[in-house]
């Protein structure tokens, strides 16, 4: 058994400064990352890669950065790995409390906000969430598949930045 932890030690490099890891030891180590990235990503949830909210955006470029590093070296391999596990679980209990508490969903994931009623701009709410005019009157015509402001009753920036509009 020693003899093959030294083998595998030897093969990705492990106890080894990251500018002497080889082309080789470096691939191994993306792959073996790519796998367990995607076995904790499953073990999430799905919207986890959706980028739906801020909260799943930052799960992805903090896992990211926390893999890359076993990827090149600069920390320890399995730690590492361990610690991307950390994160997907810790997601998945965030997700987990925000179903069942309306408040913390709040807090970790936003709420929506009004921008247009009955045809009328929300000039405050609109320039709170850095939507223009052109930005709203462009969504309109891709998503309601209107220009007539007046067939909008209510246009919202949702939690996740996508506007939503519903007819009159």
């Amino acid at each position: 058994m020693n003899a093959f932890w030294n083998s595998f030690e030897a093969l990705l490099g492990l106890g080894v400064d990251p500018k002497d890891l080889t082309f080789t030891q470096i691939s191994l180590r993306g792959i073996i990352v790519f796998l367990v990235a995607l076995a904790t990503v499953r073990l999430g949830h799905k919207r986890s890669l959706s980028h739906k909210t801020p909260f799943d955006a930052v799960l992805l470029v903090i896992l990211a950065a926390v893999l890359s590093r076993a990827i090149n070296g600069s920390a320890a391999f399995f730690a590492t790995l361990g610690g991307g596990v950390v994160l997907v679980l810790l997601h998945r209990l965030f997700a987990y409390l925000a179903f069942y508490s309306h408040g913390f969903g709040i807090l970790v994931k936003g709420k929506p906000d009004v921008i247009m009623r009955d045809g009328q701009y929300d000039f405050r709410t609109m320039r709170r969430n850095h939507v223009s005019t052109h930005d709203l009157e462009e969504d309109m015509r891709l998503s309601a598949h209107t220009d007539d402001v007046s067939a909008i009753r209510l246009a919202r920036i949702e939690r996740s930045g996508d506007i939503s509009f519903i007819k009159k």
